[in-house]
């Protein structure tokens, strides 16, 4: 072996020894090792053949760490500190708010109108323009700006690519696009 190798390996030797011995003068390697619990099967069978239970030491459990600190910085705000609050104020319980239900309004409205805009058919200029409509089981109807439509629906407006429709009595007005089916 060469002179560099050779000391290379008492020097490992070395630390070795040295690691060892401050391992074993260290004051963890004179504790005892953990208790560690039995099924309650083996405990019932230690304890017939005569083996030691450790002892539970309850006040070990209780000890606290002393009472939660509050901590009244927020560090995702930059603003000035709060003025605390007085005790008194805290103490007082906290009495909900009565809140009325919300009042119906009037009556519901209409159901909204079923029929679809499929055409357009232009008449001659003093008539208007007639849209064509379908209540979506075959039946065809026709209508013009003011008339009834179906005994239910009064026509307010005919566009080149929707008609306004609403109930006779004006409530309901619905914008009906031209859907060409």
């Amino acid at each position: 072996m060469s002179g560099l190798l050779r000391r290379e390996v008492l020097i490992l030797l070395l630390l070795l020894v040295l690691g060892g011995g401050a391992y074993l003068t260290q004051p963890w390697a004179d504790a005892p090792a953990p208790v560690r619990r039995a099924a309650p099967a083996a405990a019932g069978q230690a304890a017939a053949s005569g083996e030691a239970v450790a002892d539970i030491r309850l006040d070990q459990l209780t000890s606290g760490g002393g009472a939660p600190t509050t901590v009244a910085r927020n560090p995702f705000r930059f603003q000035e500190r709060a003025a605390p609050v007085p005790a008194a104020a805290t103490n007082r319980p906290v009495r909900p708010e009565f809140v009325a239900p919300p009042e119906p309004t009037g009556p519901p409205p209409p159901p909204p109108i079923t029929l679809r805009f499929i055409g357009l058919i232009e008449a001659p200029p003093r008539t208007g323009r007639v849209a064509m409509l379908s209540d979506g089981r075959g039946g065809l109807m026709y209508g013009r700006e003011g008339d009834t439509v179906d005994g239910r629906y009064r026509m307010l407006r005919v566009g080149t690519d929707s008609i306004e429709m609403a109930y006779v009595d004006g409530r309901g007005r619905q914008t009906i696009r031209l859907s060409g089916q």
